[in-house]
Formats: C-alpha cells, structure tokens, sequence
C-alpha cells in the first residue's frame, strides 16, 4: 500500500532535486527517505527519478505520479482543515502570498491589527511575483495569495477588498506647484520612470493612463519603487505611485509632490485569490475586513 509519507518524501525530492536536502527537509535521515522513495518505486513497478553521484531528475512518467500526488496532498490538507473548521478563527497556520509591490506598503498598515485581534494566529508570508503565486495557490502550496487585479486567475476566485487610484509623483521644481490633478494627456510621457517589465504594477500604470510601453527616460530597469522614488528626488524624471505606498514613499522626501491622476477609476483592485474549494474561506473574510478597515483609515 501506498503511504502519505512515501509521497511526502518523493515531493521534497521533486522540489530540491537532492535527496540529502530532501531529507533534511522533512527531518528524516537521508537513507530513510532513499528507502522509502525505493518501495514506491518498486510498489508501482516504475522508475520516478534518475539519480546518480552528480544529479536527481525526474522521468517522464514519474512526474505524473507527482503530479496526482500534489492533487492527493491538497486534498489531505482541505481534509484536515475542514476537521478544524468548527474551532476558533485562525487555530491554525496560514500561509498568505504577496506581490513586492504590495508587500511593503500593505502589511505594515494591516498586521499590527491582526496581531491584536488574533495574538496566536500563525501567519507565514511569502514574498514572489504574481504568476509564481497563483501557480502556489493552485497547488495548494499556500493559502491565498494577495494579488493587484487585473490579472489572469483562471479557475480561481478573489476577494476584493481594496480599490486605489495612481498618483504622479515629482520632483516641485518640475512640476506646477497649484496642480492637484493631472490627465493622461498632460503627462510628459518621455519624463516618466515605471517599473521594469515582468511587474503587474507597470502594466496597471500604463492601463490608467491609455498608454502604450512608453520610451522611458533613461537606460534603467528597476524593480523597486523606492528606487524609483529616489531617481524622480534626483530630478531624473516622475513615476506613478499607487495610493496604498504613497505615504511611505513620500514621507521623508519634503522636495516631492503627488499629482492625483485624473483618468477613470479605480486604477487597481488589491484581492486575496483562492481555491475555488477552499474550505477556510470564513477566516479570509475576516482578513479581508480587517484590511479593507484600516487601509481605509490609513489611506483616506
């Protein structure tokens, strides 16, 4: 008979391609993982992976055995959290995925306040792009991920709990000091700095603003906003800011300005992205309450 353990231990090996690290992983002695890796192998007459002194790969067929034992484990894992279902929100661990791009200015605002409203609540965040995190989500290696929309998630579900608009920022001896608003049409589109290509944040940017992938200024590709802002305090230019990070961006920085960009909104929506079968979806309300309540006290 097949065991749960045999298929934890063959998907550590899938993940670190080394069965020392996979062993270590699952804290188990290195010949106990070969041991059992060798029974599953032989319990369904197939070769997973080809190993040797040097490197670990896996077969053809072996990998659509992982395949089904990633559907397997998902299922055992929404099997044990429904069991749980019926005990205090947050009794168990949770592990939320977020953008670099909201990261930074989101989490600051909201866990302060889930700590205090759930001091024991168990919550890993892991930092990685947006189509790194909804291919997570869809294999159940993390709860939810915390997502900018539009973005394509496919066969999943969101729960909206933030809209935001984009703000020009500038330097103040490059830009009118009695304008509040800006349009699309007065932008000095060869002045303006976005993020490199890959980030979901440019692609928002461009949307609000009925542009095209602008010429950008200078050589430069940057995937921080904090280097962006930097470079626009340098008089190297102006960028776009979404709601939520300007206040951190901006607070220190007395030679910028902040110009509401003047195009029909919301220029982005933030969203927490799951499973359609999700069984923890009570306790993901609550989060989203939390965080629509204090990004709304704290960026109004």
């Amino acid at each position: 008979m097949i065991s749960i353990k045999q298929l934890h231990y063959a998907l550590a090996v899938e993940k670190t391609l080394h069965f020392k690290k996979a062993a270590e992983a699952c804290n188990v002695s290195q010949s106990a993982l070969s041991t059992a890796i060798n029974e599953l192998e032989k319990q369904l007459g197939m070769i997973i992976f080809e190993r040797n002194n040097k490197q670990v790969l896996v077969t053809q067929k072996g990998q659509l055995i992982l395949n089904k034992a990633k559907r397997v484990k998902l299922e055992l894992d929404e099997l044990l959290q429904l069991s749980q279902s019926d005990n205090q929100p947050f009794s168990s661990p949770m592990t939320l995925g977020v953008i670099p791009t909201i990261g930074p200015y989101l989490l600051p605002k909201v866990l302060p306040e889930v700590r205090h409203q759930y001091p024991n609540f168990k919550l890993r965040i892991l930092e990685e792009q947006s189509h790194t995190l909804i291919d997570m989500v869809r294999t159940g290696a993390i709860d939810a991920a915390i997502l900018a929309l539009p973005y394509p998630i496919e066969g999943l579900m969101s729960f909206d709990f933030w809209q935001e608009d984009f703000y020009l920022v500038c330097h103040k001896d490059e830009c009118p000091q009695m304008m509040e608003e800006i349009t699309n049409e007065e932008l000095e589109t060869e002045k303006l700095m976005l993020l490199k290509d890959g980030h979901c944040l440019k692609e928002h940017a461009l949307a609000a603003c009925q542009l095209q992938n602008p010429k950008q200024g200078s050589d430069f590709g940057s995937a921080s906003l904090h280097t962006l802002i930097q470079m626009v305090a340098g008089k190297l230019g102006t960028t776009l800011v979404p709601q939520m990070a300007l206040d951190q961006l901006t607070h220190n920085e007395s030679e910028l300005r902040a110009i509401h960009l003047n195009e029909p909104g919301p220029h982005r929506t933030i969203a927490l992205i799951i499973r359609p079968n999700y069984v923890r979806t009570s306790e993901l309300s609550l989060l989203k309450a939390i965080f629509t309540a204090q990004l709304t006290q704290k960026c109004s």
